[in-house]
């Protein structure tokens, strides 16, 4: 891909993401980070993808159509709007992979999916617990011990990224 277009596609993609949280939630509060009920929602996918790509040890097969899941990957679950219309098939069939109806089914049901979606589960996560401030300790780590499981699977599997490095600081239980 050009990097004009590259640039464009991602400029589109991220206002798609914020277009989604902050103007068609399903409830009042997915609009926010629960931290502070203040700082817009789209601030956690937009840093999934970044960080994603951000990975130099990854190739563009999962790079770009990984960005793009991240940066949607919570608009089915917490929005009233569908994925844009001309996300490509690779990016819905991710965003649904990581589509769980709770946390609980997600524990349960994420190590049927791809090797794909446990790498982007791992962007996931740790991005939540960068601002969780708000989970008790029994949330805290029973998230950090899901999220623990993925940074080992994506470290056995992919090596040395940037997210492994990010989540082993964060991923210590209370």
């Amino acid at each position: 891909m050009d990097p004009l277009e590259f640039a464009e596609t991602l400029k589109l993609s991220i206002n798609y993401a914020i277009e989604a949280h902050q103007f068609n939630p399903q409830k009042p509060n997915n609009a926010l980070r629960f931290w502070d009920m203040q700082t817009p929602y789209a601030i956690h996918p937009i840093w999934c993808a970044i960080t994603l790509l951000t990975e130099t040890k990854l190739p563009d097969e999962i790079r770009i159509p990984g960005y793009q899941a991240l940066l949607w990957h919570d608009i089915l679950e917490d929005t009233t709007i569908s994925l844009p219309d001309d996300a490509s098939d690779t990016v819905k069939q991710l965003v649904q992979d990581m589509t769980f109806q709770n946390f609980d089914d997600e524990i349960e049901h994420l190590w049927e999916k791809s090797d794909t979606v446990k790498l982007l589960k791992l962007y996931d996560k740790t991005s939540i617990l960068l601002d969780a401030v708000w989970m008790d300790k029994a949330k805290w780590n029973k998230h950090v011990e899901h999220a623990r499981k993925l940074l080992d699977f994506v470290m056995n599997k992919y090596g040395e990224l940037n997210i492994v490095n990010i989540a082993r600081v964060i991923c210590i239980p209370k």
